[in-house]
């Protein structure tokens, strides 16, 4: 895939807004593979009752909503799947998805980490709005999370909200009285969920997302399902300035182009963020 695949008002929109929605970023049999892998991963979450697995950081890779049953399972959070699921390595080595995310911020892109963030049916998970750059600062912007929906998503099963253009606003702390929320203020957040639009697509479509951009979302109060699985690319000569909170085999793997050795750096200012205790951000923003 080239530039030219994507049309210039599709880019000019990305520039503008800091989101893209790519239909068909994973083909059918890329999907169909995500999809059984991540049910499998719910049934066996049936025979546990508290977070399970180990990631290479020897914190759990399965992540438990509150309330969880065998009856009712509520598997929010799969660390780092691609280590995990050959169909998720698979999407994060040889997609459409990449190749796009290339055309963004490449031509030599670097692999920095996946996640599944789930909302199962009646489930109270939500989003608090924020800016993935504070969780996971680079020397540059040059970075792009994708979204891949697993399922048709919309505003009923509490699809993504993002506001466009944020991404060329300030940093916004996720630091309130002296502890790291994960979370913008939520005076800030009342008025930019205000001009936030909902980001809806089918199942195999991506949403792909300017690390500066403001995004949150609603719990999923519907009888069907919501499952993004999200992998965060950066330009090659973009160097990570923290720990990475989701480290793993594969992290600073060049996936597109070639490796320079270069380091580009751009002026910006916030406090460091801080690494989760437990096992994924959501137990930070449900402590604030």
């Amino acid at each position: 895939m080239s530039s030219s695949s994507f049309s210039c008002s599709a880019l000019d929109a990305f520039e503008r807004d800091g989101f893209l929605l790519l239909k068909n970023a994973v083909d059918s049999d890329q999907l169909a593979a995500m999809r059984a892998q991540f049910d499998d991963w719910v049934e066996e979450s049936r025979t546990h009752s508290s977070n399970f697995g180990e990631t290479i950081n020897g914190k759990p890779r399965f992540d438990l909503e509150p309330g969880h049953t065998a009856d009712h399972p509520r598997l929010r959070r799969v660390n780092a799947p691609v280590e995990a699921g050959s169909a998720y390595r698979s999407a994060m080595e040889d997609s459409r998805m990449t190749d796009a995310v290339a055309d963004l911020i490449g031509p030599n892109v670097k692999f920095h980490h996946s996640k599944i963030n789930s909302k199962l049916p009646r489930t109270n998970t939500e989003v608090k709005y924020h800016q993935d750059f504070t969780y996971t600062p680079h020397s540059n912007a040059d970075v792009v999370t994708s979204l891949v929906m697993l399922d048709d998503t919309d505003a009923e099963n509490g699809c993504l909200m993002v506001v466009p253009g944020s991404h060329k606003g300030p940093l916004l702390s996720l630091w309130h009285g002296g502890k790291f929320t994960g979370a913008v203020d939520p005076e800030i957040e009342a008025e930019l969920a205000k001009k936030a639009v909902p980001v809806m697509g089918k199942a195999g479509d991506a949403c792909l997302m300017h690390t500066r951009v403001v995004h949150g979302s609603a719990p999923n109060n519907s009888d069907k399902r919501r499952v993004l699985s999200i992998f965060v690319f950066t330009a090659e000569d973009a160097i990570p300035l923290s720990p990475n909170p989701m480290p793993n085999v594969d992290q600073g793997r060049v996936v597109r182009g070639q490796p320079t050795g270069r380091i580009r750096s751009v002026a910006f200012d916030l406090q460091a963020p801080e690494l989760p205790q437990g096992t994924s951000f959501f137990e930070q923003q449900e402590d604030a």
